[in-house]
């Protein structure tokens, strides 16, 4: 069993310590938390990537990538992604574990001083960060954001949520919108950084082979400088469970493609009230998120009516998604199907052999993350956002108690509130 720590470790500052003897790599990551809006998504896009640019003790990329070839490669990248509401904007290091190499080498000091200084003495120019690096990095956010039409399955799940959710943060891409981006210069992006870095909670994950202790003592040095002004407040999801809309709103958009891409948007209400993690998980293994799941054994392989079909929740807004390629006649009947399985699922019709191979696949998934550090962290951090504090091996044991009645529960309280459809003109389908 892992050696678990977790606690705040500074000001604002929490730590989740995994002390795991069976890797032999580290795991380090350091996120900063706040809200996801439109003010600032496109700043939290792009502050990480201008941070790893450079620090006052390695002005650039080379001397840094330098540095961290002589750490026995390890790797500290930037990372951004979006849970629920919440920003969460930081770095990921992963590095040989001291244990393992000659002479014991006491890497991860050296990995934690390099991240804190990443994130505390950033390379700059006139006490703001280096107007170069701003506007290059400002270039590649841009790009990435006109790419995102590129791929055409992500597009569709995109404009659903832009739709399904206008007037709340959670409809914002993680990249935030091209004309924010546009704006951001070196005096924005400095006055931000010094804002998050003062005021946001810090969530800091490792797994490796040092014991808490001694993980506790290093960080609290590595981060000594860290400035720290206010409350350091979690920032909040805001979660409807009193939902006014009714009926369906069906969104039709041509392009030139050559599949149909299906996009159905539910919101849940009474399962945000109280949540419970593993119905709604199992839940979701066994309507569309899994290969013995509803929509591949029958919408695709059964009936073949599609190319892919898959659901997925985010459990942090109490939302439900249904994706799925289709050809682009074929729109009503695959809907349909959609609606019928989810009905019948709500109406008790669970077979044991599918709640139980629903259950199987969960519980593995989740076990198997214990395998790999990175997999351990994302669950770390969802917890730490969410509130939740069952472990992976404690949430593991509550899917397994899944009953029937709880999967049908889920699936009643869903309600179907947008469905996105991307198809080519009709001379073209």
């Amino acid at each position: 069993m892992d050696v678990v720590y977790e606690g705040e470790v500074m000001r604002g500052v929490r730590l989740t310590a995994v002390k795991a003897d069976r890797f032999k790599t580290g795991c380090l990551s350091l996120t900063l938390l706040a809200p996801h809006t439109k003010k600032t998504a496109a700043m939290n896009a792009v502050l990480p990537y201008v941070l790893r640019r450079g620090t006052a003790r390695f002005s650039d990329m080379q001397a840094l990538a330098a540095e961290l070839d002589d750490l026995y490669g390890a790797r500290i990248e930037p990372a951004i992604r979006k849970k629920g509401e919440v920003a969460a904007v930081g770095f990921c290091a992963d590095f040989p574990d001291g244990a393992f190499l000659p002479g014991r080498v006491d890497i991860l000091s050296k990995v934690a001083f390099l991240m804190g200084e990443i994130l505390l003495t950033p390379a700059t120019r006139g006490g703001l960060l280096r107007g170069d690096y701003v506007l290059s990095e400002r270039q590649n956010l841009m790009d990435d954001i006109n790419a995102e039409i590129n791929d055409k399955r992500s597009y569709a799940s995109l404009k659903l949520v832009e739709a399904m959710f206008r007037g709340e943060s959670y409809a914002l891409s993680k990249l935030g919108t091209l004309s924010d981006a546009a704006r951001i210069s070196a005096q924005t992006l400095t006055k931000y950084y010094r804002e998050l870095t003062a005021s946001a909670p810090i969530e800091i994950f490792y797994c490796g082979a040092e014991e808490p202790e001694r993980v506790i003592r290093v960080i609290r040095e590595a981060l000594a400088a860290l400035p720290r002004i206010g409350e350091h407040v979690m920032p909040a999801t805001s979660v409807k469970t009193e939902l006014t809309e009714t009926g369906e709103r069906i969104i039709r958009e041509t392009m030139d493609v050559t599949q149909g891409r299906l996009v159905m948007g539910f919101r849940l209400s009474k399962s945000m009230e109280q949540p419970n993690l593993a119905a709604l998980t199992v839940f979701n293994a066994l309507f569309g998120g899994s290969p013995t799941s509803r929509l591949f054994l029958n919408v695709r392989e059964r009936l073949a009516l599609c190319y892919y079909a898959n659901s997925y929740i985010d459990l942090h807004k109490g939302a439900f998604f249904v994706a799925a390629g289709i050809d682009h006649d074929r729109f009503d009947e695959v809907h349909g199907e959609i609606i019928a399985e989810l009905a019948s699922i709500a109406n008790g019709a669970v077979e044991p052999w599918e709640l139980e191979g629903a259950k199987r696949g969960v519980v593995s998934a989740i076990l198997s993350s214990l395998d790999d550090p990175l997999g351990l962290e994302g669950m770390y951090l969802n917890r730490a956002i969410s509130g939740c504090r069952a472990r992976p091996e404690e949430l593991a044991a509550l899917c397994e108690l899944v009953t029937p009645e709880d999967v049908s529960a889920v699936a009643a309280d869903a309600r179907l509130t947008h469905t996105y459809f991307l198809t080519a003109e009709e001379k073209d389908a």
